[in-house]
């Protein structure tokens, strides 16, 4: 403890060391020293929950270029580095001891090597920088799901993001008991070179779920170094698993239903299938957009937003279809944007803007025109497909103050999504709980864009949405789930969606805002209020009550012919993605026995129902 107190003394000022000493935490301050010795910041700032200070580090982005104003007060823009626009998967790894190995699908490394190479990076890495040292809360403050962060950072950029997306924890730390466990995180952007990382290929982003600490260097994208969000929830699954709860890459919003009600659902999607759309629909509320806390509480399922931000992509989003968003990111607020396209007079652009495109500017490649190019000869778009928006929730139209319940909102629903051409149809309920975890959480695919990977079509296995993030074996991950459902003595429905169904030729089947009638359905079922069809998959709904809804919902008409092609069971891609994902769990260690039996027997289902009725089953014949 001296020790730590000694180096504290030695490289803080009086001022920032009695901020630091506000907190009687010995494992924060010796926290605190072990990385400013290691990484030797030219300064300290530590940084509490006061007005002065958060202003200090709006300031600190500025006069270090880390981000640059616009023209809408409040609006700032930051770039990244060419090579630095997403996350990096290949190095960011799970630290874990010698000898233990999760399933193939999780990225890890032995503890010991990735330390001793972590630490070898960050010695003196922060020489000439400013270590910020910040203190969030993850959940609501003074709440059951109130997680304490500390992250230690020498970029100004992510510092301040971290003040848009999440709840300030100074004084939570001063409050809390000494011996209190949290969460911590250390970033630096490593040596610069025209203000951006210059070691990008020295990227590492290590997750050492035990000691519940993050480390990332040699990277400003947020996805590496905002610490509180994707790196963290590996930490808090880990954590969720060994204290049954549920730490989910869910939104949580609430669908307006009859009578004034407001029915609150979570939802898992992987990217691109719909997940920021659906949270944001028009007419209904967002409690959060990307990662939920979920615990039963009094035998009800209650969730929180673990964020009270939002950091989006922006690619796509236009006035007719993102009408929110889109009034949001042309309004005063505070808002930060990366890796999009600055004009002279200090407006934005981003890929389908549904504006016409400026013919020049400045992006992340630096001085843009249309036809310039990369070193390989690609035109260099004029925003970065990954290019985000960071905001306060707050700021938008439908934010819901729920958000700030520390009891969390009542789980009425959960939703799953991929993106499935040709099996699953736009809807459907699982029989129960078990069935609902397996057949469509833990079966969720997402089929591969050509934008993304060059090769469309392709499933790829994201169980819960939760695959890259999974920090405990794929097989107690599955259980865990399995046995939350258990506890609670008024159980979420759960269903399934899916806005990518495709006819024979390649068409779409669905509208952008049909999604809007499903949510609406599901308001409906979970209240008891309409009833469905059981078919070998699950419930779906019935024609005249869909009929109705896109009526009085979308004052359009749904045909009986869009009924019967949108939810006629299309029996051998079913089988054949049953099939996918049998074989998947086949080669993870320890798979529950659950998921084999609930599989099988829907294959069952699915063949007998075939010998009866063919491979495509009108919806009536299950009636």
């Amino acid at each position: 403890m001296k020790q730590a107190l000694h180096i504290l003394k030695e490289h803080l000022d009086d001022i920032n060391y009695n901020k630091l000493m506000e907190i009687q935490s010995p494992v924060l301050h010796d926290f605190v020293a072990q990385y400013v010795e290691l990484c030797q910041p030219g300064r300290v700032a530590v940084i509490t929950d006061s007005a002065d200070d958060l202003n200090y580090i709006r300031e600190q982005a500025i006069q270090t270029g880390e981000e640059s104003e616009l023209n809408i007060k409040g609006h700032t823009v930051h770039f990244d580095g060419f090579y630095d626009q997403a996350r990096d998967k290949e190095n960011t790894k799970l630290l874990l001891p010698r000898g233990q190995t999760f399933s193939k699908n999780i990225n890890s490394m032995d503890k010991d090597e990735g330390e001793k190479e972590i630490k070898s990076i960050m010695k003196g890495i922060m020489k000439g920088h400013h270590m910020y040292v910040r203190f969030f809360c993850l959940g609501p403050v003074d709440s059951p799901f109130s997680i304490l962060t500390c992250q230690l950072t020498d970029s100004a950029y992510v510092a301040h993001s971290l003040d848009l997306l999440y709840r300030q924890g100074y004084e939570a730390f001063r409050h809390a008991d000494p011996s209190e466990q949290f969460f911590r995180i250390v970033h630096s952007q490593g040596e610069l070179e025209n203000v951006v990382s210059k070691h990008v290929f020295k990227r590492r982003i290590y997750i050492d779920p035990e000691d519940k600490i993050v480390y990332s260097a040699n990277t400003q994208y947020g996805g590496n170094t905002l610490g509180l969000k994707k790196l963290a929830m590996r930490l808090a699954i880990k954590r969720a698993t060994d204290e049954d709860w549920l730490c989910e890459h869910m939104f949580v919003m609430g669908v307006h239903g009859p009578g004034n009600r407001k029915t609150y659902f979570t939802g898992a999607f992987p990217s691109l299938c719909g997940k920021t759309s659906t949270s944001m629909m028009p007419g209904e509320k967002i409690v959060g957009d990307d990662i939920a806390y979920l615990k039963v509480i009094d035998g009800k399922v209650r969730a929180v937003n673990v964020e009270k931000g939002m950091f989006g992509i922006i690619m796509g989003i236009n006035s007719k279809d993102d009408p929110i968003i889109y009034k949001t990111l042309h309004t005063p607020n505070e808002i930060i944007f990366s890796n999009v396209l600055t004009t002279e007079d200090g407006e934005v652009y981003w890929i389908d803007k549904d504006v016409s495109m400026p013919e020049k500017g400045v992006n992340y490649s630096g001085e843009w025109t249309p036809d310039k190019k990369d070193n390989s000869g690609n035109i260099i778009p004029p925003s970065h497909k990954n290019a985000r928006f960071t905001l306060s929730l707050d700021c938008l139209e439908n934010y819901d103050s729920r958000i700030e319940d520390p009891t969390g909102v009542e789980v009425g629903g959960i939703i799953y999504g991929g993106r499935d051409s040709y099996a699953w149809m736009p809807l459907r309920e699982a029989f129960d709980w078990e069935h609902g975890i397996i057949t469509i959480g833990a079966s969720l695919e997402s089929e591969t864009t050509a934008a993304t990977l060059g090769r469309e079509g392709v499933p790829k296995f994201n169980p819960m949405s939760n695959l890259d993030f999974v920090s405990v074996p794929l097989s107690d991950y599955i259980q865990s789930n399995l046995d939350f459902g258990r506890k609670a003595d008024v159980v979420p429905k759960i269903f399934g969606v899916n806005y990518f169904l495709r006819d024979d030729s390649g068409n779409w089947l669905n509208e952008r805002n049909d999604k809007s009638v499903w949510l609406k359905w599901m308001d409906l079922r979970v209240h008891g209020d309409v009833d469905a069809i059981m078919t070998p998959v699950g419930f779906i709904p019935k024609y005249p009550d869909l009929k109705k809804l896109f009526g009085d919902i979308l004052s359009k008409s749904f045909s009986e012919g869009d009924y019967i092609q949108q939810f006629s069971l299309r029996v051998m891609p079913f089988l054949s993605k049953i099939h996918r994902i049998l074989d998947i769990y086949n080669e993870v260690p320890n798979a529950p026995e659950i998921i084999f039996d609930t599989l099988n027997a829907e294959v069952e289902r699915l063949e007998a129902a075939q010998a009866a009725y063919g491979n495509f089953i009108h919806p009536a014949k299950f009636e």
